[in-house]
């Protein structure tokens, strides 16, 4: 198996786990046919508060989250890959104050779990071994009817189909163990309530480093823009006084289904590669929010490497 290639799948991963619903969706190079890569990932979430209409910072309504990913992606030739994964979600409302919601999912400040959305993905890679410029297609669907009203719940319960584009580039001369990707999503997503469309889009640019044949190392930014969504205004009025566009139990109780979240945030990661598994880990910083939640991520996991083609 190239382990340059391995080192650059669990690093993306590395990079990406905490924003993307499917691990591989920011890769650029593609695994050789016959390829296989199994990623069971585990993430911890600390929301800390939320960011208003303004990005004033309310220190309210925190909740955190733990998650559970299992990731397939399979190389069907080499340059079209395929793949599956799900999440086991966990979720608990840790604010001191009562949720906005009113809702006893979060007024209990319990934990609640469950199997989120299914998803199920294709890339397809033009380029070489030194530049890639990959399209990809995802589908988005609800596992089963889990619970979403609240600010601590599973998931949103909403089908979606993203298509995008990735770009890598292996660099030479003194930076020969390096590259740089970059990818593009745009999200359609199902309607909630019938108020606003939701579609989003989800960019990110990563710098990664071959330390050495074994290490790893990645500096990554995500941003993310909601096309449409409620705001919720601010405690300064600016736009409008707090709870803004959230004007009715039922747009509260479906909060985070109905926000118009924009976001910027910063990864850093390593991964190490140890035979025919990579382990690896990562820190996402929340630097920038309207709309959306301020905290923290902590991600850790491993992918297993198998080769079919013989």
């Amino acid at each position: 198996m190239n382990r340059k290639l391995g080192s650059l799948l669990a690093a993306t991963i590395v990079a990406t786990f905490a924003s993307a619903p499917s691990p591989v969706a920011a890769q650029a190079f593609t695994p050789p046919r016959g390829l296989g890569a199994a990623t069971l990932g585990w993430q911890y979430i600390a929301n800390t508060g939320h960011r208003l209409s303004d990005g004033y910072f309310r220190k309210a309504g925190q909740s955190v989250t733990s998650s559970a990913l299992l990731d397939l992606e399979y190389g069907v030739t080499d340059r079209l890959s395929a793949n599956v994964g799900i999440p086991y979600v966990f979720a608990k409302y840790t604010g001191a104050l009562p949720p906005l919601s009113g809702l006893p999912v979060d007024a209990c400040r319990c934990w609640h779990s469950g199997f989120q959305d299914f998803s199920l993905g294709a890339r397809y890679r033009f380029g070489d071994d030194t530049w890639a410029l990959t399209p990809l297609v995802r589908f988005g669907q609800p596992s089963h009817a889990y619970p979403y009203r609240g600010e601590a719940v599973v998931g949103k319960q909403l089908t979606e189909a993203q298509i995008g584009v990735s770009a890598g580039l292996r660099l030479a001369g003194l930076l020969s163990r390096a590259n740089v990707q970059a990818s593009y999503t745009y999200a359609i997503v199902e309607r909630a309530l019938d108020v606003t469309s939701v579609n989003r889009s989800n960019g990110s640019i990563d710098f990664g480093y071959a330390v050495n044949r074994k290490l790893y190392v990645r500096a990554s930014g995500l941003w993310q823009h909601t096309h449409g969504g409620l705001r919720a205004g601010s405690v300064t009025g600016n736009p409008f006084p707090f709870p803004g566009e959230f004007n009715t139990p039922e747009r509260s109780a479906e909060r985070d289904r109905l926000v118009r979240v924009r976001y910027w945030q910063v990864v850093g990661g390593v991964s190490y590669s140890a035979g025919p598994v990579d382990l690896f880990a990562s820190f996402t910083k929340y630097l920038w929010g309207r709309d959306s939640h301020n905290g923290q991520s902590y991600n850790l996991g491993a992918t297993w490497y198998f080769d079919l083609s013989k």
